[in-house]
């Protein structure tokens, strides 16, 4: 079945589908689609993209790199690019992929990558940059994400899998079944706007509604009160940051003291009971985990953490902690904890009850998931099948054949020599800036394709001007959307910016690999075949009928159909953990682990504990920073446009801070301040605001980062980008995640003259070589 979109060229994006249309001035115009209840604004960002702002409008390189050739340059990121031609960069680069590969192999070059460059199921750059380093016999790759990474390597040995992150019960089953929703981190609505690959239909904030117009209550336990929507009327409970653990584990303590948890469920569903209920008991370490216990790390008094406790046994509860809570140092505790109460509630497996990470941690967490496969870019094997974990990519470069530990692996790291980066921005993902610039200053030669003069595009060697998705062909997907979206091309590609697949089809013809890589297809050839190969492979089998590439065009869309049971996730193990047993060694939910104890980290021990920050507040630094996803953008992506803009405070990314805190120091709403931490400093606008805990500063990820020049004033960032400030320090030696939610902080005034915002500067460059 097929549905009629309104006038204007279809098309797709993380935070949404829309329709655009284009002026006779060139201005392009986006509509929401029209079947989102709740489109986001976000899409005010996208008609930025179709103007030469910021563009990358030919082939650059750097001045150092081009001269003097490749090596380890402390001028990296400060010098000046020469625009060249396609031809001659193409060549230049062809020699030196040569070069490296000839004399130290594929485990000298890095393919990274990130997700979220477009929702098309072709022109996605991770596939296209790892589809070429496998026809080139491979390079280092990155494993997992910086979003969820704890997530990703501790519930498989927790639940033996990572559906709690992506695939958890359906949101359709909390909004009818659900009596409270406890949210670790929250349910923000900002996050809950963008989901990969696509999203028509925003839902979240309408079944939340749902749920509370049932009957539904809510409890929030975060430093920030609008983590959750007003409306839902919640029970604002704002522990010191990162002592989650503490709170969760007081309260298991409280479920088996007063004989409100589930024996039974332990029984049947769980391994390690007996090991985790000791040491809530002080086993192992002299400890009881009592409320009054909690009360002295997380200031929540012990009387609400009763009450909570009880509150949670009374009814049908389901316990969701966001992805951010664990975005930090021991970021595996918390999470785990979370898993530990709700198997002592006994609900796993029944309908709005359980447990879940990641719930409004984007848009798809808890909607429906296709059960069969959807258009995607073929890869190849992986010759070399090397791995960093994402957060530790300034590791590899500083400090290459060093020996480091990984999920009970040891490792080491591997000597990046050439990092080819498509499609990514690590200077928004990554932590302390200043040491990732370290870190690209010691490679040989960083190749960067963007669209975009991102800070990674300019501390790059060689910047291949790219198209954006306004500019090609596609089709947009995701496995937890209700249709397939025609991404028509809504402008010409600016100056001579190329598709990500033109770029590295030359490439690889000029290595001798051009027709392993293209198959002698074009771009509109492939996005034809993977459709049509679609059709006729998974749709059809799955009793789909979707219409030939050419109708499929013409009608915009394609509508899929429901799913046909709503998810509750473990049921099946619920009923019969015999029958359907998880993949741990047990086959059952591990409370604590002997695998993960055996790994010998104390750092991450085999059950949940709390293990307080080794960066807390102190005299010179005596604010908790939380450093969350922005509101008025995805990640850095369109910071320079109209809705990001227009949330910007003295144009600088806004800095909230509670009245008391402001007071103290003298500051006052609107006024422009320093953010400083021990790695760096940042100027920002001031809000002052009661939604933020006492002792807490709030500033958002992903404004760019501009370097001010001589480091005026002792400011690392001129704009606002958080990441100046944070560490770059993984979660535990288990996942080796990102840590960068929380780091210690001071605000002050800033004191003399604000410096002007120049990074949306296009580089002046030199005279073509």
């Amino acid at each position: 079945m097929s549905t009629t979109t309104p006038l204007g060229t279809p098309h797709s994006s993380h935070w949404g589908a829309f329709t655009a249309t284009t002026g006779a001035d060139g201005r392009v115009t986006v509509h929401a689609h029209p079947d989102d209840p709740d489109p986001s604004p976000l899409l005010g960002n996208v008609p930025v993209a179709a103007t030469p702002t910021a563009r990358v409008l030919r082939p650059h390189v750097r001045r150092g790199w081009w001269e003097d050739g490749p090596g380890p340059d402390g001028r990296r990121g400060e010098d000046e690019f020469i625009a060249v031609g396609w031809d001659e960069v193409l060549d230049r680069l062809a020699a030196e992929y040569s070069r490296v590969l000839g004399e130290h192999g594929p485990t000298a070059v890095f393919a990274g990558s990130y997700g979220w460059a477009s929702a098309g199921r072709f022109h996605h750059a991770q596939s296209q940059i790892h589809r070429f380093s496998h026809c080139l016999g491979g390079a280092v790759r990155s494993s997992w994400t910086y979003s969820h990474g704890v997530g990703e390597v501790l519930m498989p040995h927790v639940v033996g899998n990572q559906e709690p992150l992506l695939s958890p019960t359906a949101l359709s089953s909390v909004e009818a079944h659900t009596d409270l929703v406890l949210a670790f981190g929250g349910l923000p609505a900002k996050n809950s706007e963008v989901a990969s690959g696509g999203i028509s239909r925003h839902e979240i904030a309408g079944r939340l509604r749902g749920a509370k117009a049932r009957g539904a209550e809510f409890v929030l336990v975060s430093p920030l009160r609008d983590d959750l929507a007003a409306e839902l009327d919640a029970q604002w409970i704002a522990p010191v940051p990162g002592t989650d653990a503490a709170l969760l584990l007081a309260m298991c303590r409280v479920l088996v003291e007063e004989g409100l948890h589930d024996q039974g469920f332990l029984a049947r569903c769980c391994s390690g009971t007996e090991e985790f209920l000791a040491s809530l008991d002080g086993a192992g370490d002299g400890v009881v985990k009592t409320p009054e216990w909690a009360e002295g790390i997380t200031q929540v008094s012990a009387a609400t953490i009763r009450e909570l406790a009880r509150r949670a046994a009374a009814g049908r509860t389901l316990v969701t902690v966001s992805w951010s809570v664990a975005r930090t140092r021991f970021g595996e505790q918390p999470l785990w904890a979370a898993v530990a109460f709700a198997c002592l509630l006994g609900q796993i497996g029944l309908p709005g009850g359980g447990f879940g990470h990641g719930y409004a941690s984007t848009g798809g967490v808890g909607r429906r998931s296709g059960h069969y496969p959807l258009p995607t870019l073929p890869q190849f094997a992986d010759p070399l099948r090397l791995r960093i974990p994402v957060a530790r990519i300034a590791d590899a470069l500083l400090h290459p054949g060093e020996p480091y530990e990984v999920d009970g692996r040891h490792e080491v790291y591997p000597h990046l020599r050439l990092v080819h980066w498509a499609g990514g921005n690590p200077f928004h993902h990554h932590q302390d800036l200043q040491r990732l610039r370290r870190a690209f200053r010691a490679a040989e030669t960083v190749v960067v394709q963007e669209p975009f003069w991102t800070t990674t595009a300019r501390h790059a060697d060689v910047v291949l001007a790219t198209t954006t998705t306004l500019e090609r062909e596609d089709v947009g997907a995701a496995r937890y959307d209700d249709r397939l979206i025609h991404m028509g091309r809504v402008h010409e590609p600016l100056g001579e910016a190329r598709d990500d697949y033109a770029v590295l089809s030359a490439l690889a013809q000029r290595l001798g690999a051009g027709e392993r890589f293209t198959e002698g297809r074009t771009a509109q050839e492939w996005v034809e075949h993977l459709y049509e190969e679609w059709r006729t492979g998974p749709a059809a089998r799955a009793g789909l009928t979707p219409p030939p590439y050419a109708d499929f065009r013409a009608a915009g869309e394609f509508l899929l159909p429901d799913e046909p049971e709503e998810k509750v996730m473990f049921a099946s193990f619920r009923a019969d953990p015999q029958r359907f047993p998880l993949r741990t060694p047990s086959g059952r939910i591990e409370l604590h682990s002997p695998v993960v104890e055996a790994f010998g980290y104390d750092d991450c021990p085999g059950h949940p504990v709390h293990l307080p920050t080794d960066e807390a507040p102190d005299e010179e630094f005596p604010l908790h920073l939380v450093a969350n996803n922005p509101a008025t953008r995805l990640h850095s992506q369109l910071d320079h446009g109209a809705h990001s803009q227009a949330g910007k405070v003295a144009g600088r990314e806004p800095v909230r801070l509670h009245p008391d805190d402001a007071a103290a120091r003298g500051l006052a709403d609107g006024q422009v301040v320093v953010v400083r931490s021990r790695r760096g400093s940042c100027l920002g606008g001031l809000v002052v605001s009661d939604a933020v805990r006492r002792g807490v500063v709030q500033m958002s990820t992903g404004a760019w980062w501009d370097p001010v020049a001589g480091a005026e004033a002792g400011v690392t960032c001129g704009y606002g980008n958080v990441n100046v400030l944070t560490r770059d320090v993984g979660s535990s030696r288990l996942a080796q995640a990102c840590t960068g939610q929380h780091a210690a902080v001071q605000v002050s005034a800033h004191t003399g003259p604000v410096p002007r915002v120049t990074v949306f500067d296009q580089p002046v460059p030199a005279h073509p070589a």
